[in-house]
């Protein structure tokens, strides 16, 4: 066994692939108090911050760094479908990017809702959501990616929703919390080794 040191303004995560290679049966979506909308080439600044009160608990970082140029390419990609989960009051509570960039392929970017909303169900109705909307007719197959850094549960439920996992990798990148990118006291069971405010 290695122990390989990492930095202490770094964060390193196992990253976990899982595919799905046939089409689940089709099932009537499950209820919700939410909605899904398609986001059409949302402003950097209003995706952003969506990313970021879903994301902050986890240490999503990477669209918070890309600049606006990167940032609205992407989102204006005929391949990549955003959607936003809208509560009944209209304001935006979770997230779903599906890119169809690769042949064949479907792969979920970003999955999630905001903290508040743990534990209520809710991730198995926007699943349904991505599977449906997914699956198109030249789809082949489904990613997702998962990382020890997400939620202790993520993995388990992309599995008990039939993805299998195929490959894992190790990553390795600037703790955001170190640079301010997010604040300090984000996603406070990932030790912040290094910085003023280290805990």
């Amino acid at each position: 066994m290695t122990l390989t040191p990492v930095a202490p303004t770094d964060v390193a995560t196992v990253v976990t692939t899982l595919e799905m290679t046939r089409r689940p049966p089709a099932r009537p979506l499950p209820s919700a108090p939410l909605r899904l909308v398609a986001w059409r080439a949302p402003t950097p600044s209003a995706y952003r911050t969506l990313f970021a009160r879903v994301g902050t608990p986890w240490l999503w970082y990477s669209r918070l760094v890309m600049d606006d140029a990167k940032l609205t390419a992407i989102l204006a990609d005929p391949q990549v479908t955003v959607h936003a989960a809208v509560d009944p009051a209209g304001i935006e509570v979770g997230m779903l990017e599906l890119d169809h960039s690769l042949p064949g392929t479907c792969r979920i970017a970003y999955f999630g809702l905001i903290p508040e909303l743990a534990g209520r169900g809710h991730g198995r109705w926007l699943m349904a959501h991505a599977l449906a909307l997914g699956w198109r007719a030249d789809t082949q197959r489904m990613l997702v990616h998962t990382c020890t850094l997400d939620h202790p549960r993520a993995l388990g439920f992309y599995r008990a929703q039939g993805f299998v996992a195929i490959a894992r990798t190790l990553e390795t990148f600037p703790d955001p919390r170190v640079s301010g990118l997010l604040p300090p006291d984000a996603a406070p069971q990932i030790p912040l080794l290094a910085g003023a405010n280290a805990r």
